[in-house]
């Protein structure tokens, strides 16, 4: 297991990302726990991949470019994170009826990576 890697219990759809890699853990090669791989490429319109907007003061990650990912109660984004510089991890809760975005306030980096986990479509990760 490697920082930053995703994982889902399989067992009671929980979902972990490893904050410390450890000496090791026995969970990474338990059947029960499956490592989730950030998807990139969405054929549905786009709806699904994060999209970084760099603003004057942080940036701004959209989830669909062109199509806003549905917000419904039986379907929406958990939660959209950035990691600026591969050692600054920021992340905002988002709820049905939330609009599909988050803006982070932040000092800007020269590599910035965001993500996005779907409750029903999984991990994905911008291009």
């Amino acid at each position: 297991m490697a920082k930053n890697e995703f994982f889902k219990c399989k067992d009671c759809d929980m979902v972990f990302e490893v904050v410390s890699e450890g000496k090791g853990c026995s969970a990474s090669g338990n059947d029960m726990m499956e490592k989730l791989e950030a998807k990139t490429q969405d054929a549905s319109t786009e709806k699904h991949v994060p999209y970084i907007e760099e603003k004057e003061n942080g940036y701004l990650v959209k989830i669909g470019k062109d199509t806003k990912h549905p917000m419904l109660e039986a379907h929406y984004i958990e939660f959209i994170e950035i990691i600026v510089d591969s050692d600054k991890l920021y992340r905002k809760y988002l709820k049905p009826g939330d609009e599909p975005e988050a803006f982070f306030e932040v000092p800007k980096g020269s590599k910035v990576v965001a993500y996005e986990y779907c409750n029903i479509h999984g991990l994905w990760k911008d291009r």
